[in-house]
């Protein structure tokens, strides 16, 4: 398989039928913050901080590791997003921002998605 070919799979295929595909599509509820042509953000339903975000391509990518050349620009808005909202949500004490991948980075839904987490102090190192 060539590279093109595995980035493929890693990407669209295994991202059909997530719960943040259901989203996307309307078919599950979410709190949604933001929406636009090319990402989502909505409330996390199992919060880890008083304001926990999750922002998602619209786009189906696995996560961080499937990301190609092409995606620079989406990966860019996402945080552009995630610094907007928070600047919109009076979050003025400062946030972290979080990209888990995969089951040992803590990745739970295999859709790449951005957490932006907000409203305590966040201690490091996080776990």
């Amino acid at each position: 398989m060539n590279r093109a070919d595995s980035s493929h799979a890693r990407r669209s295929d295994a991202v059909t039928d997530t719960i943040f595909s259901k989203i996307i599509a309307g078919s599950i509820p979410a709190r949604i913050v933001h929406d636009d042509d090319r990402c989502l953000v909505f409330h996390d339903v199992n919060p880890q901080a008083p304001v926990h975000l999750l922002i998602i391509p619209k786009r189906g990518i696995v996560n961080v590791a499937a990301l190609a050349p092409e995606d620079e620009s989406l990966v860019g808005h996402l945080v552009v997003v995630a610094a907007d909202v928070a600047r919109n949500l009076g979050i003025t004490d400062g946030y972290r921002l979080v990209f888990n991948c995969g089951r040992d980075g803590g990745q739970s839904v295999d859709h790449l998605h951005l957490h932006l987490l907000a409203g305590r102090p966040l201690t490091w190192p996080p776990g």
